[in-house]
């Protein structure tokens, strides 16, 4: 199986879903600043990067953990990757896309703006490290779901 979070930029709440899904990060302590930074991708994609998906690792059961950033395009992103994957030969019912910007708070929105779009990262960075812990907990709860899904899609497979 493979897992793909999505955000609008690939840049904050879905690397940090990536991270709670591969233990990266506890589920039960809100992850402090370096903590945040050491995170694959955290803070370091662009607007060139929408589109890409990003392996992240593998997770305790063996299923791939990806992200990748859609920007205003979400349907048109997951039809363009599940189409790659048909060409590919690959299957797509192997795939879960999990949308973590319902997540994303108006703190992560201003400072990834700032951050990403802008350059400003002295200013935007702190603003969204802030905003990524104020919506740590809401992350994990979309990591559960996600992992609860993953077992749903095994189990009626069988």
């Amino acid at each position: 199986m493979k897992i793909i979070y999505c955000c609008y930029g690939g840049a904050h709440s879905s690397p940090i879903a990536a991270a709670i899904h591969l233990g990266y990060l506890s589920t039960t302590k809100c992850p402090t600043r370096e903590e945040l930074w050491r995170l694959p991708y955290f803070d370091k994609t662009d607007g060139r990067d929408r589109g890409n998906v990003m392996f992240v690792g593998i997770d305790g059961d063996g299923h791939e953990v990806y992200i990748c950033g859609r920007g205003r395009e979400k349907l048109g992103i997951e039809q363009a990757i599940r189409s790659g994957i048909r060409l590919a030969c690959g299957s797509q019912e192997d795939i879960l896309f999990v949308d973590t910007l319902s997540a994303v708070n108006l703190w992560m929105r201003i400072g990834g703006y700032l951050s990403r779009q802008w350059k400003v990262t002295q200013v935007g960075r702190p603003i969204v490290i802030f905003g990524s812990q104020m919506a740590f907990f809401n992350l994990v709860e979309i990591v559960n779901q996600a992992k609860q899904s993953v077992q749903f899609m095994i189990s009626t497979k069988s």
